[in-house]
């Protein structure tokens, strides 16, 4: 699982094209369920508008399970095609646009569709300021308590979690570290322990 850019902070960009003005607004969505019910906010804060289309990338950049778009009422493929072209090409993860039309009485064709709606995306993934989102895994380990000490130091220097501990006859802690140093851990795990430490990943966290 490799790192990937996410939305910072929210974007909007507003245009008018042959009097008909278009609103496209970027926000970072973690998940499917997040990236609707952000579409619905803009439909709610914008009700007398012609057409709301919109398209989300709410995972991964790569993940194909979490992809979306609608043209709302605009003709086939004029709208919401072009929109998710727009979040494909950045390679930006877990986001989603929605751009709001109000028509203005001129028609621009279905040429004209394609071009108003990708252009508005296009101009706003100008402005919109990204970071990097490590992913990370959710793992065990069960070890004696004078090992606690250096794991949490481990741990904390890959900038990760202690999420649970269970103390008993032994310590069992439950941690979160990134995917991409999962390897790296459970070496230094074994190295500092002469092979008794091993993690058991349990599976990634929500969200990622």
């Amino acid at each position: 699982m490799k790192s990937y850019l996410i939305p910072a902070e929210p974007v909007m960009f507003t245009e008018e094209i042959k009097k008909s003005r278009f609103i496209t607004l970027l926000q970072h969505t973690d998940g499917v369920d997040d990236a609707k019910q952000f579409i619905q906010s803009v439909k709610d804060e914008y009700p007398d508008a012609r057409h709301h289309c919109w398209a989300f990338v709410a995972g991964r950049p790569d993940d194909s399970q979490k992809l979306g778009f609608s043209d709302d009422g605009e003709p086939t493929g004029t709208a919401g095609k072009p929109i998710i072209a727009q979040l494909l090409g950045s390679e930006i993860g877990e986001i989603t646009a929605v751009v709001v039309r109000y028509f203005g009485g001129i028609k621009l064709g279905t040429g004209g569709l394609v071009r108003a709606y990708g252009n508005g995306v296009q101009q706003s993934l100008k402005l919109l300021i990204t970071k990097m989102k490590v992913p990370q895994i959710l793992c065990e380990i069960t070890c004696d308590y004078s090992f606690i000490n250096q794991i949490e130091l481990l741990v904390r220097q890959v900038e990760g979690t202690v999420i649970a501990s269970d103390f008993g006859a032994d310590v069992t802690l439950r941690i979160s570290i990134p995917a991409t140093l999962l390897s790296e851990v459970g070496d230094k795990l074994r190295d500092l322990s002469r092979g008794m430490l091993e993690l058991t990943c349990l599976d990634d966290i929500p969200g990622n």
